[in-house]
């Protein structure tokens, strides 16, 4: 049964920061007004089970995401560090050949498959950031991070004007020291940033330096959000999993396309059943610098309420994780949403992450179809010789 929409003059009233009583308002008022679909799209599942189900309330009790480096680990990655730097070759080339980690690779790859078919994410913690220079720090992160998932994502094609492939990302305020309508994401600000996804298949974040206050990552279970939705909700299920209009900022000279926010993967003789959210609010909303366009077509009042009900379910089962120094978290980008806490720096405790897109292809999930051009985009054609690792943050052009 089709859900019977009811016009609302203008386009829906909502913005990036989500409104609790904004969104409590149109659900009444849909509620009101419209007959809402009561059935889940076709072979779309009443509930998943698996342990990417979760509620961050309950997981500390079965599940521990910490792996604490011991002190023959950090000697083992020091003495890879020098190999490294012994052979004299560009970042491009570190790789689990270049970085080697004899004893230390089988955890790494137990990592991995934690984060495919397990719990989606582990925290790597301990390595002694301040004992190592910004080029040590980021050598360390990428040859530890080559263990878990060897291909290495494009996050920006140009660096200092020119073609490059730009792997490295840095999350730091830069609000003070660069023109604020350059800045089209919270990474690059003090404020809170909602739940989201990035692109890719593991989001690796590397802790240089935490705040002074505040600053804590959340991580919610997309499959938990799904499994509520579904039984409550299944007409926002439907709503979610048809084509919506995104912002592609000239990419491909391209003003928008269209595409689903959730796919659904049915069992296959080679993979299990699986479900994909993929998705960030300021593509729809506008973020500082970059407002969606006006000649996009405006969300409806559905896709409004399906925003809010991601974001506020996802916060209602989310893990609060504290960032340290020297932590590195690694994430399942297609099972778990990420979102961060508003901040405070002061001139000896600033926030500062690096950011790193992976992918393993021993345990990597199928591509929906409809992301492969967005997935080529970040995997696609790199070359050891063209790859950059910035060692200062910037805005990603």
């Amino acid at each position: 049964m089709a859900t019977i929409t009811v016009s609302v003059s203008g386009p829906p009233d909502i913005s990036y920061t989500p409104d609790l009583a904004k969104y409590l308002a149109r659900i009444k008022r849909r509620h009101e007004l419209e007959k809402l679909d009561t059935c889940l799209p076709e072979g779309f599942p009443t509930l998943l089970e698996s342990e990417l189900v979760w509620e961050g309330q309950s997981l500390a009790e079965r599940y521990n995401w910490n792996y604490e480096l011991t002190g023959s680990n950090i000697e083992e990655i020091e003495v890879a560090l020098h190999h490294f730097q012994s052979l004299n070759k560009p970042l491009g080339q570190i790789s689990q050949t270049t970085f080697p980690l004899p004893t230390l690779h089988t955890v790494l790859r137990q990592i991995s498959q934690e984060i495919h078919t397990g719990y989606g994410f582990k925290i790597l913690r301990g390595v002694p950031v301040s004992k190592y220079t910004r080029e040590e720090n980021i050598i360390i992160y990428a040859g530890i991070s080559s263990h878990i998932a060897p291909i290495r994502g494009r996050q920006d094609n140009q660096y200092q004007g020119r073609p490059a492939d730009v792997v490295l990302a840095h999350i730091k305020d830069l609000s003070s020291v660069v023109d604020t309508s350059k800045i089209s994401a919270p990474a690059y600000t003090t404020e809170k940033q909602v739940f989201h996804t990035d692109i890719g298949d593991i989001i690796a974040l590397f802790a240089l330096g935490e705040a002074a206050h505040g600053g804590q990552s959340y991580l919610s279970s997309s499959w938990r959000v799904y499994n509520e939705l579904a039984s409550t909700r299944p007409d926002l299920i439907r709503t979610l999993s048809e084509p919506w209009a995104f912002d592609e900022y000239g990419k491909g000279k391209r003003l928008y396309t269209f595409r689903p926010l959730l796919y659904h993967q049915p069992v296959t003789e080679g993979n299990p059943e699986r479900l994909i959210i993929q998705y960030a609010r300021r593509n729809f909303t506008g973020y500082w610098g970059l407002p969606r366009s006006t000649e996009i077509p405006a969300i409806t009042e559905a896709q409004a309420e399906a925003l809010d009900a991601l974001h506020f379910t996802a916060e209602k089962y989310a893990v609060s994780l504290d960032f340290r120094q020297g932590d590195i978290q690694y994430v399942n980008n297609l099972s778990i949403f990420h979102a961060r806490s508003g901040f405070q720096d002061s001139p000896e405790k600033q926030r500062h992450l690096v950011r790193l897109w992976l992918r393993d292809p021993e345990h990597a999930w199928e591509t929906p179809a409809a992301q492969q051009e967005r997935w080529d985009r970040v995997y696609a054609g790199l070359s050891a010789e063209n790859t950059v690792f910035p060692l200062e943050p910037s805005v990603r052009s």
